[in-house]
């Protein structure tokens, strides 16, 4: 068994030194991003490594070019996804006046942030509060309090996570 996988481990390597420059030709020519298409050259040998198993000298080419194709279409989708999203935040963001009911709204969601978050420990709340309401990095944050930066983003996702739940509850 151990005789197998290094034949697949040596026929997998050989291959990315004869295939890379197409696969990478293929990819950057489809995406055209190559920095992008580098990294999913990258992902395609590392998933043919995970298939070590089912592929030959007879099939590889075959497996890589189908690997390449199946991740350059994820990636296309997901950037078309992107794309959709920003391109509806900037209409909602143009196109959106204040009414009164979303004042109304608004104002509601923020009481019961400020209900949530003062019942958050005192240094969690301390912290939340300079990162929500005074605009502070979690870097200025762990200056000012005396604490690792690590420590401040812990205690953001924690408080984070509790307010979102907490309002959820709520609406």
């Amino acid at each position: 068994m151990e005789g197998n996988m290094d034949s697949s481990f040596s026929l997998i390597s050989e291959a990315f030194e004869k295939y890379r420059s197409q696969v990478l030709n293929y990819v950057n020519y489809k995406i055209e991003n190559y920095d992008d298409s580098e990294d999913l050259v990258q992902d395609t040998f590392v998933r043919l490594l995970e298939c070590s198993k089912l592929i030959c000298e007879d099939t590889i080419k075959s497996f890589i070019f189908t690997i390449a194709h199946n991740l350059v279409t994820d990636y296309l989708r997901r950037r078309c996804k992107k794309q959709e999203i920003a391109s509806y935040m900037m209409e909602n963001a143009v196109s959106s006046t204040r009414s009164p009911e979303s004042d109304i709204i608004a104002n509601d969601i923020k009481e019961h942030e400020v209900r949530r978050m003062s019942l958050l420990p005192s240094q969690r709340k301390k912290i939340y509060y300079m990162n929500r309401f005074m605009d502070m990095s979690a870097d200025d944050i762990s200056k000012e309090l005396c604490l690792s930066r690590r420590t401040v983003e812990n205690h953001l996702f924690i408080s984070r996570k509790e307010v979102r739940e907490y309002i959820k509850q709520c609406i």
